[in-house]
């Protein structure tokens, strides 16, 4: 071969690199398509215990050759309450060992069978799966089954690339800090820059295969490629949300840990793994010896934060907070009142109020005509404080409780749910408004509508209830009464006047009927605000003075 020819010299290297890439998209989306409705289900049942999570992310990320698929289903679980911050961690622990199976699968088959024997007979079944496959599980069958052609047909031609590269070429042992350091530098910018950490272990594993490089040099590309791959997540966690964000911590975290202990311990590590290899008689390939180092070194990793696991969790949800996740954190509930039931149970109402005041935020936001999505905050905010709230509640069912406290908890857990069906009938009034708070009303109806909710701001402005109000002080006055027949009033006003309106056709119906159901659904709202306040008096007016 001529060494100065650039294009003979690298162009099968660059050729084998695109075809393992496009071999592994195909393969990928196939396999997501095709399996991804039940991988989904395993995910979200069987993270039960950290070793549930652990081989889920494994199996998981080895059934659909994509760690990063892996990362972004855990994360949309624990956005969406499925999954606990704690759960999501196992789950993304183990995806980085199913990235090992990539190892495994180019080292015992890639390398080891000739690829055109089966590489090109698959790609052309699968293509034809792909073209006739009427079923979308079928094509995307094939289209995974056309990917694995395609990746074997490239790590083919790397292997090639390689032999011809070792009589030309000399890189690093790896011997010393500073090779090392060389090579895990290489491992992580080849995964930068190819954004997936798989190229990178083929890579590393033909030259090594080839001769190219030594088997140390080529571990210390492979915990580089480990290290490279917290790019992608630390990308992916820019403007996300604070779970997202946690979890990509949790990522870098993992790798960057495992990474220094495999980088410290690397000559003795290597030797360790050659006498494994040669303890379990496997042959001497480096490729199969480079796996199986992959495989324990990700292993070192989850044995690692096992131990850390708890800590770290709580570190991260310490961290990336957000002013409604600050909102959402209860202030008044510690442990430490439990083992005095007056204590917790005041505690309790104090936080119940706080509740109370956001649901009464969400009123008034209805009240003045916010669409559906900026009252989404603040409803999202109490029901987080709420899931507090019922969880502190089951602490106090485990402790001893005195007849008296047993007989008010019953009535403070009724007051929540009175905020509760108070916030969701403001949005549900936000909701059926929709469009129509758009359209123009005729005078009459105008007028009648400003009167009822300047009468609802009103009702609300005599119930609210400062959280930091003693369980003991009165908080319903007299005005209260009047001030609800005042909106029950001005609501029959608006009815009478809306369907007056529809009736001689001043008002489109659809927008009639709309406004009708917002105006229902606010009139609920407040009188559940006005049940919450004079149930709330009523447990006040029993509380000890000493409060």
């Amino acid at each position: 071969m001529n060494a100065l020819d650039p294009v003979a010299l690298f162009g099968p290297l660059l050729g084998g690199v695109g075809l393992f890439l496009l071999g592994m998209g195909l393969m990928t989306d196939g396999l997501k398509l095709a399996a991804g409705p039940a991988l989904e289900h395993i995910l979200a049942r069987s993270t039960r215990t950290r070793l549930h999570g652990l081989a889920s992310g494994a199996l998981i990320t080895a059934a659909v050759q994509s760690s990063s698929a892996v990362t972004v289903a855990a994360i949309g679980f624990v956005n969406a309450g499925l999954l606990s911050l704690s759960q999501a961690l196992w789950v993304l622990f183990g995806s980085n060992v199913g990235t090992t199976f990539t190892g495994w699968l180019v080292a015992l088959v890639g390398l080891k069978v000739k690829v055109e024997a089966f590489a090109l007979p698959l790609i052309g079944l699968g293509a034809l799966a792909r073209l006739v496959g009427r079923r979308p599980a079928v094509a995307a069958t094939g289209q995974a089954v056309a990917g694995f052609g395609v990746l074997f047909l490239g790590i083919g031609l790397l292997q090639q690339a390689f032999l011809g590269l070792a009589d030309e070429v000399r890189l690093p042992a790896g011997e010393g800090v500073a090779g090392a350091l060389a090579m895990v530098g290489i491992g992580a910018a080849l995964t930068v820059v190819m954004q997936a950490s798989a190229a990178s272990m083929a890579l590393a594993l033909t030259a090594a295969q080839s001769g190219l490089i030594s088997l140390q040099a080529a571990a210390a590309v492979v915990v580089g490629a480990n290290i490279g791959t917290t790019v992608t997540a630390v990308l992916a966690a820019i403007g996300a949300t604070p779970n997202a964000r946690r979890a990509a911590a949790a990522h870098v975290l993992f790798n960057v840990l495992t990474a220094a202990v495999a980088l410290a311990l690397l000559p003795w590590l290597v030797g360790a793994i050659v006498w494994v290899r040669d303890a379990i008689g496997m042959d001497h390939e480096p490729a199969s010896t480079l796996a199986l180092f992959h495989s324990i070194f990700n292993l070192l990793g989850v044995a690692l934060m096992w131990p850390l696991a708890e800590r770290l969790t709580r570190w991260l949800l310490q961290r990336f907070r957000t002013q409604e996740e600050d909102e959402a954190r209860p202030r008044h509930l510690d442990d430490n009142v439990l083992q005095v039931p007056e204590l917790a149970l005041d505690a309790l109402r104090r936080e119940v109020r706080r509740s109370g005041a956001i649901a009464a935020r969400v009123a008034r936001g209805a009240l003045a005509g916010a669409a559906p999505a900026a009252l989404q905050r603040d409803r999202a905010v109490r029901a987080a404080l709420d899931a507090a709230i019922d969880r502190f509640v089951e602490r106090m069912h485990r402790g001893a409780m005195s007849a008296h406290t047993g007989e008010r908890l019953p009535l403070v857990l009724r007051v929540a749910r009175y905020h509760e069906a108070t916030a969701e009938s403001a949005y549900d009034a936000a909701v059926a408004l929709g469009d129509a708070a758009a359209v123009a009303l005729p005078d009459a109806v105008a007028a009648a509508d400003a009167e009822f909710r300047r009468c609802g701001h009103a009702l609300l402005d005599a119930v609210a209830v400062p959280d930091d109000t003693a369980a003991h002080e009165p908080i319903v006055t007299p005005a209260v009464g009047r001030l609800l027949d005042a909106s029950e009033n001005s609501y029959q006003a608006l009815k009478a006047a809306l369907l007056a309106a529809g009736a001689d056709g001043r008002l489109p119906l659809a927008m009639m009927d709309a406004r009708l159901r917002a105006a229902s659904a606010l009139r609920r709202a407040l009188q559940q605000a006005v049940k919450a306040a004079q149930l709330d008096a009523d447990i006040a007016a029993e509380a000890p003075a000493a409060g």
